[in-house]
């Protein structure tokens, strides 16, 4: 049975055993966890000892590139005061479509908030690792399309805690996400659940 869920990396698929690994996931803490970015299928399980179903995730196959008004996800490489360095992993809201190599893209500091923006700072909305949905605006030059976060849906959908061990956090805020074992916040452009 298939599933339209997109999962990204390092998302928690469910509980696991040694016998529902399937292909793009592996097994960290005692959890099926995801290894890539796509749609996540569920086959039944073909033993009679083993409850849990197989998931597996694919990248599907083609050749997409990203256009002005396409709605991207991609991992920040590299910050700076003035602009954020994005890797475009995937095309869509959900990241429907991973890309085969990833695109480079900038998030220039005017184009992360759509109001205060001379009060905007890219190290209290960014961090090196944050998986961003964001919207391609210009085809940008020959190194980088730009990107923007400026309206509400857009921004970080997954970060993990600086402090500590890197767990991942939970958004509490349209402007903090918090350590769930430490109760840590910190400050990032968080992008509104669609």
């Amino acid at each position: 049975m298939a599933s339209s869920t997109i999962i990204l990396p390092g998302q928690v698929i469910g509980p696991t055993n040694a016998n529902n690994i399937g292909p793009g996931t592996h097994i960290h803490n005692s959890n099926l966890v995801a290894s890539l970015a796509g749609p996540l299928t569920s086959h039944p399980s073909t033993t009679k000892t083993n409850k849990l179903p197989t998931p597996s995730i694919t990248r599907p196959t083609g050749t997409l590139l990203p256009e002005v008004g396409a709605t991207v996800l991609g991992r920040i490489t590299r910050t700076n005061p003035r602009q954020a360095n994005l890797s475009i992993l995937a095309l869509g809201p959900t990241g429907a479509h991973t890309c085969a190599d990833p695109f480079p893209a900038v998030i220039r500091q005017q184009d992360i908030r759509a109001t205060e923006i001379d009060k905007v700072k890219v190290s209290e909305s960014f961090r090196v690792g944050d998986i961003v949905r964001a919207v391609v605006i210009s085809l940008g030059d020959e190194r980088s399309y730009y990107c923007s976060t400026a309206r509400n849906e857009y921004g970080v959908v997954l970060a993990r805690s600086e402090g500590g061990v890197g767990e991942q956090m939970v958004p509490v805020s349209w402007r903090e996400f918090m350590d769930p074992a430490t109760g840590a916040r910190e400050l990032r452009k968080v992008a509104k659940p669609v």
